[in-house]
């Protein structure tokens, strides 16, 4: 992951600049390329009408204390941050409207929507590699494997040991029951947290291994993981860290909420199997997020020095697209790794 800043447990992330680094020397027609993601997509920036008049009765005293404890810490951390850098995320991007890269993501999801179920592959080789699946073109990162599959299935058809699995589950919500029923393309398939609980996970630890699940806000879902699932899966909870998502201009995209309102973070809720390195308590990760839906941050890098492993065997379930060194699994894993995405920047003395 591409660390841009660190204070006091808060850690200024930068995903487009983490792609731009894995497909930097990608391999074309047996020459190398640099390729980058579309930076449109990144382009979230703050719309002030939606944040700030908003006619809202509550105070910071009917907030909890959890996004209390988030919204303190990242002003003191914003504040640091302009008093000791230059940094400026937003000449980066592309002047476009909120609409506009709302209305990219979803041509995207809906351009990108293939079946492959059963298909599975990966790239041994050091470097990123374009692959032509059926009728497609995909960008593969170094040193993975993906399935594409039914996770519940894969899960049991896996004969590795994995020392971190990273999961996004698609946790049943009243938004995604909306959205099928107005464009079934931009749904897709939930789960219930007893069928989250029930995927065979505990099969596929190693003797000390750390588990991070992406989590929404919902206080069923929260309570289901730290006290069903991973106790179904034989593991430990540890801490909940939280992924502050911000706009170009480092304002949080949305305002904190009071009670069990919107927020502008999501959470990741960490366990363990076993014996791990300590891991900080309530680490807040900060990054414009992608427009484009489940493409969470990458972990890796921030995971890997919390187990006692060189080169830890890492897994990623529900996954909409490959990272370096993992074994992905979902229906979709090759999702956000369409060329679609992707367009040239340098060219090395070679036309493709």
């Amino acid at each position: 992951m591409a660390l841009r800043y660190n204070y006091h447990n808060c850690c200024l992330l930068d995903h487009n600049e983490f792609i731009f680094n894995v497909y930097k020397d990608i391999v074309l027609n047996e020459k190398k390329f640099t390729i980058k993601f579309n930076n449109k997509l990144f382009c979230i920036k703050n719309t002030k009408n939606s944040v700030n008049n908003r006619k809202r009765k509550h105070d910071q005293n009917i907030f909890t204390a959890e996004t209390i404890n988030v919204k303190n810490r990242y002003e003191k951390f914003k504040e640091n941050l302009l008093c000791n850098t230059e940094d400026k995320i937003q000449k980066e991007f592309d002047d476009l409207t909120t609409k506009e890269v709302r209305e990219l993501s979803q041509n995207l999801f809906e351009a990108t929507i293939f079946h492959y179920a059963g298909k599975s592959g990966g790239n041994n080789s050091e470097t990123s590699l374009r692959c032509k699946i059926e009728n497609d073109y995909f960008f593969i990162p170094p040193k993975c494997r993906f399935y594409c599959n039914c996770v519940k299935v894969q899960c049991a058809n896996l004969y590795c040991k994995y020392d971190i699995i990273i999961a996004d589950p698609p946790w049943w919500n009243k938004y995604i029951r909306r959205l099928k029923t107005a464009n079934d393309k931009l749904s897709y398939s939930m789960m219930y947290n007893e069928d989250i609980a029930s995927l065979p996970v505990k099969e596929l630890l190693s003797k000390n291994c750390l588990i991070a699940v992406w989590c929404t806000n919902a206080p069923s879902c929260i309570e289901a993981v730290k006290s069903q699932i991973f106790p179904a899966w034989g593991l430990e909870y540890v801490t909940t860290w939280y992924w502050l998502k911000v706009t170009v201009d480092l304002e949080p995209i949305c305002a904190f909420g009071s009670g069990c309102n919107k927020q502008p973070y999501e959470r990741l809720i960490i366990g363990k199997v076993g014996q791990i390195n300590e891991i900080p308590k309530d680490r807040i990760l900060i990054s414009v997020p992608s427009a484009l839906h489940s493409h969470k941050p990458p972990l890796l890098d921030l995971l890997t020095p919390y187990v006692n492993v060189k080169k830890p065997e890492v897994l990623e379930l529900f996954a909409r697209y490959l990272l370096p060194n993992t074994t992905s699994v979902g229906y979709e894993p090759l999702k956000w790794q369409h060329e679609s995405l992707y367009e040239l920047i340098e060219n090395k003395n070679e036309v493709i």
